[in-house]
C-alpha cells in the first residue's frame, strides 16, 4: 500500500494563479498555512484573498499558526541560516504543548486527505515546514516538495 502524501510548498516569487494551478495539478485537497503571520505583502497570498482563491478551486484552507516560526526563525530564514532557523523553530516552537497538539491536528488531517503545507521560503531548506514534513515523513508519509514554475 502507497504512503499518504503531504506536499509543501513557498510562494516566494510565484503569481496566485501559477500557484492554485500547481497546488490543484497535484490532487491537493487542503491548504495548511503553517505561518505565524497569514499576512503578506505579496498580493494574493494574504489568508481572507488566499483562502477565498483557493474556495474557487475547490481546495480547503486551515491555518495552523500555532506551527508558525517566530520573528527570531524567520529572520535567520530570510539570513539563508537554516541551522539557526531549525533550532529556534524545534526549541521555542515545537516543544511545546499548543505546537505538539496543532501537529497532532496537521497529521490527522494529512491522514484523511491530500494536504500542502504552505510557508513563505521558495527553498525548502531554508524554511521550517521543511521540520514538519520530516516529522510527518517519520510517521508513514510521503512528503513531496512542490515548485510554481
Amino acid at each position: 500500500m502507497a504512503k499518504p502524501q503531504v506536499f509543501t510548498i513557498g510562494y516566494e516569487g510565484a503569481d496566485v494563479d501559477r500557484f492554485l494551478t500547481t497546488l490543484k495539478d497535484a490532487g491537493v485537497a487542503t491548504l495548511a498555512d503553517v505561518r505565524a503571520v497569514a499576512l503578506s505583502r505579496k498580493r494574493g497570498f494574504s489568508k481572507s484573498a488566499l483562502r477565498d482563491a483557493l474556495a474557487q478551486k475547490d481546495i480547503g484552507y486551515e491555518h495552523f499558526i500555532k506551527l508558525g516560526t517566530p520573528k527570531e526563525g524567520r529572520q535567520a530564514a530570510r539570513a539563508g541560516d537554516g541551522d539557526l532557523m531549525r533550532r529556534i523553530y524545534c526549541d521555542e516552537v515545537l516543544a511545546t504543548e499548543p505546537a505538539q497538539a496543532a501537529f497532532g491536528e496537521l497529521e490527522a488531517l494529512a491522514s484523511a486527505q491530500p494536504i500542502c503545507l504552505l510557508c513563505f521560503e521558495r527553498d525548502p531548506a531554508n524554511c521550517h515546514r521543511t521540520v514538519l514534513a520530516q516529522r510527518l515523513a517519520e510517521r508513514g508519509f510521503e512528503t513531496v516538495d512542490l515548485t510554481v514554475l
